[in-house]
């Protein structure tokens, strides 16, 4: 299993509606990422900075490099791209983070 860290950045005012569209996430959105090999997948928000922290765990053969091309996740991105710093593509603007340390 791999760890995976990255930040995002929500546009400021946006809080509530960013936490709203995710309690109502799309059940082929979840489909889709699960069958890429994504597990335990979490997002914490700095509401000071507006940060936004994402933590997933991957299985050894997942497919999550894929994603970018698949219509769903497009769709996604479309859909939460006025709530969120965004790329041309419509993909969050996402910082890998370096894992440091860890302990189970």
């Amino acid at each position: 299993m791999q760890r995976r860290a990255f930040t995002m950045r929500i546009k400021p005012g946006f809080e509530l509606e960013y936490r709203k569209r995710h309690d109502e996430i799309w059940p082929e959105l979840s489909r889709l990422l699960k069958a890429a090999g994504i597990r335990d997948y979490s997002i914490y928000l700095d509401k000071n900075t507006g940060t936004l922290f994402a933590f997933q765990k991957l299985t050894d053969n997942n497919t999550n490099d894929d994603l970018p091309r698949h219509p769903v996740m497009k769709k996604w991105w479309a859909y939460m791209a006025d709530i969120m710093e965004t790329n041309p593509d419509n993909s969050p603007v996402a910082c890998p983070l370096e894992e440091v340390f860890h302990t189970d």
